[in-house]
């Protein structure tokens, strides 16, 4: 009973959270712009942000509150324990080889990658998939990073009121609460800044540049490989509801991989498909998006997606059906993906150009 509990609040959990971030169309850019340029890692200053050295305290780092406004913190030391709620957060932290200073973590999809097991081995792991108020006050935390829809009334409390306690915050740029009237953009380069940022804080750079610039040097050497192609393959990165098809657009994570990747995206700013806007845009990839939870069988998971568009009889015409070109993409690779970022980018190059010796794995 305790685990279908389990799983069931992690579900609902990650759908409200997805339904508030899918959101497709034209965007008030302005604060995600402005937030990483105070955080020196957009587009033009990534590679000048890297290599700074030493951290200098005290180091103010921008990230956002719970009502989606940025929020201002400032770090007087490294932080010694910290509250790593979801999957992202607990392995970026392993990821920099920072175990030693998570007094707890919770909030787990899936296990964590191979070579991050023995780290995560000592952590205090906790029983609640979302800790509340009172439990994470319990912990005495001075830091607490997670996803923006987790610093709520029912579950961590309002990330600026941790602030006024002296509790350093960090949210995932790419889960940010989105005010009223604002569309969300998700990107490469918030993942970048996170991972950036998280170096920083704690004094770790070297690291967290290493990881930035081998996910950079991935899409480059894709980039290289299919630079004579003539054409780019034409592609729609889908997710199976009910009576319609999510689609991840040019404002997704997923949709900018793609992009970046010189993937040219099909209906790039609608939310929604039906099945005849699929026949309809005809596409030269399909990308089947799919999530398993601990405890599932994640290929019988994986396979249940694709079949629901393989095995429609209506859209047999479909050129990425008859050319073997639909192709399965783990959520977690493409959506606050994190460290997990290089594999969305290896597994969306992979789908994309199944013909060229990419010559990389994860």
């Amino acid at each position: 009973m305790m685990k279908k509990f389990v799983k069931l609040t992690t579900t609902l959990a990650l759908v409200a959270l997805l339904g508030a971030c899918q959101q497709n169309g034209e965007s008030a850019r302005k604060n995600a712009s402005e937030i990483q340029k105070e955080n020196t890692v957009q587009n033009a200053n990534t590679k000048a942000s890297m290599g700074e050295g030493k951290t200098q305290y005290p180091l103010t780092i921008k990230t956002w509150g719970s009502d989606g406004s940025e929020l201002e913190t400032v770090y007087t030391k490294s932080p010694e324990k910290v509250l790593a709620v979801y999957q992202g957060s607990i392995e970026t932290l392993l990821a920099l080889g920072l175990e030693d200073r998570i007094v707890a973590a919770s909030g787990l999809d899936n296990a964590v990658p191979e070579n991050q097991k023995a780290g995560f081995s000592k952590l205090n792991y906790l029983t609640e998939f979302a800790p509340s108020l009172e439990k994470a006050t319990s912990l005495e935390p001075d830091m607490i990073f997670s996803w923006g829809s987790l610093f709520g009334e029912k579950t961590l409390g309002n990330a600026k009121d941790w602030v006024d306690k002296k509790v350093n915050i960090y949210v995932n740029s790419n889960t940010r609460r989105v005010k009223d009237g604002e569309k969300r953009i998700s990107t490469l380069e918030n993942e970048y800044t996170d991972i950036l940022n998280i170096g920083k804080i704690f004094d770790v750079q070297s690291k967290a540049e290493a990881i930035v610039k081998d996910m950079q040097d991935t899409i480059k050497k894709v980039i290289d490989k299919t630079k004579d192609m003539k054409e780019k393959p034409s592609v729609l990165v889908l997710e199976n509801e009910k009576d319609a098809f999510r689609n991840y657009g040019s404002n997704t994570l997923g949709g900018d991989m793609v992009t970046k990747l010189g993937g040219q995206l099909k209906n790039a700013d609608v939310a929604k498909l039906g099945k005849e806007d699929l026949i309809a845009a005809n596409p030269d990839v399909i990308f089947v998006v799919y999530m398993p939870y601990e405890g599932d069988d994640a290929e019988k998971v994986k396979q249940e997606n694709l079949d629901k568009i393989l095995k429609d009889e209506s859209l047999a015409s479909l050129n990425a059906i008859k050319n073997k070109r639909v192709v399965p993409i783990f959520l977690s690779e493409m959506y606050a993906s994190a460290t997990r970022t290089k594999d969305g980018i290896i597994s969306f190059a992979k789908g994309l150009y199944p013909s060229i010796d990419l010559g990389m794995d994860k």
